[in-house]
């Protein structure tokens, strides 16, 4: 079997399609059984409903069954309803029934289970929210159903206006003689609403904007590089000096990319220079805007005393850029009729963020159906990852693995780092995979391709 590796770069960077190869016999997947519930139940506006939606749920290899397409039925809560711009809101993402059960008949003990999933958030605002819960659980006998459990995260109101949650995928993990997880996945996504509350401006939406400087000083007539983020996606940034509370008349423009980011070049003439400023419109708006940030004309106006040297010295602003150690892995073989888990290791990428400024970046990958050349297909959702992180020393960031568990087609975050007020650094990614082959899959080779995606 050979899958494929794509890996694709934000703005700036390099983007390509990478292979790799994947020998396969044939394989088995497993999972737990779980019954189906009743119908998808409607959300009410402002109020929280338990909601049921088709999941995908894949149990530890050594269950020896295949995956189970069944129904979770679930409730988010939240602490606040009716929140502010600027609150702090408290979710709680309950799974009433999960899908899937105790595939073997071996009782577990109680506080054994650890589960993690993920909110969808949707409407004035979007974002997945990240829900974990605590290592607590009632025994759960032999192929018994697992039980109930909860979730919580939280998230920060950005805008007013109706947001509405969703429940997203979820991870069961079990610690007990082996740590093992049962990864589900909403299998059409979004599901339901199940959470629906009313945001208010509470004196205005909240101002993410940032701008980072190069350098804090220069001469009159010297550039100063301006890296802006969390501004509007391809707005018009005005850059601009700033005398005390005054504007200067040195000013420059610079356009925000997708993600709302900028580099921009501002030279800085006026010696009463005291800050630098970006903003979006015709004139200063601290709604729309960010800084100031401290900068000083040196040397007098660029006059340099008789006897004397002006030393200058720049530091340039680079790009956030990832490479690989190759674009092709071997995952083992499995027998016929046999099936389990093909397993590999995913080529250590390194990422190298080089701009300076305050946004940190995500790593994320999906990857395809494997079909092999008679056509038999085993699903995206069959593959999985371990993923790892490592920061180099002296880093100002520090890289953050992304959750055990299935990539499939939706995808899945790898790697990240977050934002702050000074960012960057190199760092190394990798992560195990395993690919999990229904027993009697058809022998032969099977291809899937993974794509990689840095923002």
């Amino acid at each position: 079997m050979s899958p494929a590796i794509r890996r694709s770069d934000s703005p700036g960077t390099r983007r390509r399609s990478r292979r790799w190869a994947a020998a396969l016999g044939v394989g088995a997947l497993v999972v737990t059984g779980g019954g189906l519930l009743a119908g998808p139940a409607q959300a009410m506006a402002a109020a929280s409903v338990a909601v049921d939606f088709p999941t995908h749920c894949i149990p530890p290899a050594i269950a020896g069954i295949p995956p189970i397409d069944g129904t979770t039925s679930a409730q988010i809560s939240v602490d606040n309803a009716a929140p502010k711009v600027g609150d702090t809101v408290t979710v709680t993402y309950t799974v009433v029934k999960p899908a899937a059960s105790n595939p073997v008949d071996l009782a577990l003990p109680a506080d054994i289970m650890t589960p993690t999933g993920k909110v969808t958030v949707a409407g004035a605002q979007s974002a997945d929210i990240t829900v974990e819960g605590p290592k607590k659980n009632d025994p759960v006998p032999g192929k018994g159903e697992f039980p109930s459990f909860s979730m919580t995260g939280t998230f920060t109101v950005t805008a007013p206006g109706e947001i509405t949650l969703s429940p997203g995928d979820y991870n069961i993990h079990t610690s007990y003689i082996m740590e093992l997880d049962t990864p589900c996945t909403v299998t059409d996504p979004p599901a339901p609403v199940s959470q629906t509350i009313i945001a208010t401006d509470g004196g205005g939406q909240v101002n993410e904007r940032a701008i980072q400087l190069g350098t804090a000083s220069g001469a009159a007539g010297d550039q100063v590089s301006v890296v802006g983020s969390k501004f509007t996606a391809g707005a018009s940034v005005t850059l601009a000096g700033r005398a005390g509370n005054a504007q200067t008349g040195d000013t420059a423009t610079a356009t925000a990319d997708g993600s709302g980011g900028f580099t921009g070049q501002l030279t800085v003439n006026d010696p009463a220079t005291t800050g630098i400023v970006a903003y979006e419109g015709a004139a200063w708006d601290a709604a729309k805007g960010a800084g100031p940030q401290a900068y000083t004309v040196t040397g007098g106006g660029g006059e340099t005393p008789d006897g004397s040297q002006k030393l200058t010295s720049t530091v340039k602003a680079g790009t956030l850029s990832m490479s690989q150690a190759g674009d092709s892995v071997e995952l083992s073989a499995v027998d016929f009729g046999k099936g389990g888990a093909s397993t590999g290791a995913l080529r250590t990428v390194t990422v190298k963020d080089f701009r300076g400024g305050p946004a940190g970046w995500s790593l994320t990958g999906k990857v395809t159906d494997f079909k092999s050349p008679a056509g038999a297909t085993i699903g995206a959702s069959a593959l999985g990852w371990s993923p790892a992180c490592a920061t180099k020393a002296g880093s100002p960031s520090t890289c953050a693995a992304g959750s055990k568990g299935s990539v499939g087609s939706a995808g899945a975050t790898l790697a990240s780092t977050p934002n702050g007020a000074f960012t960057g650094g190199e760092f190394t990614v990798d992560a195990g995979l395993s690919l999990d082959v229904p027993a009697y899959a058809a022998a032969g080779s099977y291809s899937g391709v993974l794509t990689l995606t840095l923002t």
